[in-house]
């Protein structure tokens, strides 16, 4: 199982040899890494020669390549061909589903959301988080209340002060971002690997959107890029625009640790884990979904 990320941030040559990944800057050794180790490659640079012999390797190995654009946020990612042994079989489950299954599948991904929501707002506020973990009791089926933009109005007027989630001139809504970028990866590269098509969701259905089921299963990942964030926010508060220090900072969220169903696990394992899990309920194997708990 893949188990670490290469944050490029410096100009270098990534190739491929002997089966390795092989990593060269000018001046300096040359640094090997197994393709089967590496989960994710982010370049945050682009100043980075690589070869397509490296990218065939990588396409093949699972592993999710991001591109920064010139402002160094993720703009995009090289993901492999569905290579799932019963790629057919889970797709056609999955285009399958009842409304009534997809409706329960968002209920539950919500709910989870707003508990780990609650968890992160009751390390600051007890109260504030108990009558959050509440509210995540009202979300029914398909959330056709909108408990969850009640709960998200709530956890953000009580998270920050003088805080707009809209508003691309805060430093902390560029830290949430950057990670939520990263975590969408994450969760790509691992749908693939469950056999799942990222591009037909649940919840989200937008026909310009590659990654659809990528945007449902993020939600309960959100809370704990926002834990990651507000640390490095009041650790480094006077900063006006990101610095490569923040980026690799909320890069390396896929460490971050996670509890799914009682076993402490990092958020990439995480995200392998409740991608497969959802391709089992699809397939009538599972009944819940596996996803990431926040303890307070």
């Amino acid at each position: 199982m893949a188990w670490q990320g290469l944050h490029i941030s410096q100009p270098c040559r990534l190739s491929l040899k002997q089966g390795q990944i092989r990593l060269e800057r000018e001046g300096e050794s040359a640094l090997s890494f197994a393709p089967e180790d590496v989960a994710w490659i982010l370049l945050d640079t682009q100043q980075v020669e690589l070869t397509a012999s490296l990218l065939a390797r990588c396409a093949g190995a699972g592993v999710a390549v991001i591109v920064s654009d010139e402002k160094h946020h993720p703009c995009g990612m090289m993901l492999p061909f569905h290579q799932h042994h019963k790629q057919a079989e889970v797709a056609t489950a999955q285009l399958a589903a009842s409304a009534p299954l997809k409706k329960k599948l968002w209920q539950a991904l919500v709910r989870r959301k707003i508990r780990n929501q609650a968890a992160h707002l009751a390390r600051l506020d007890a109260g504030a988080g108990k009558t959050l973990a509440e509210m995540a009791k009202l979300v029914q089926a398909g959330d056709p209340a909108n408990v969850e933009a009640r709960a998200a109005r709530f956890y953000w007027q009580r998270l920050y002060q003088d805080f707009t989630r809209a508003d691309a001139e805060d430093r902390r809504n560029a830290l949430m971002n950057y990670g939520y970028a990263i975590v969408r990866a994450a969760l790509a590269r691992a749908l693939v690997a469950a056999g799942l098509l990222p591009c037909f969701g649940i919840h989200h259905e937008a026909n310009a959107n590659a990654f659809n089921l990528a945007d449902d299963l993020i939600e309960p990942f959100r809370p704990f890029v926002d834990v990651m964030a507000a640390n490095r926010a009041t650790a480094v508060p006077d900063a006006a625009e990101l610095t490569k220090e923040d980026r690799q900072h909320m890069a390396f969220i896929l460490s971050a640790e996670a509890v799914v169903k009682g076993e402490t696990v990092n958020i990439l394992t995480a995200s392998e884990q409740a991608a497969f899990s959802l391709a089992n309920i699809l397939a009538g194997k599972q009944d819940d979904l596996a996803l990431p708990e926040l303890r307070e």
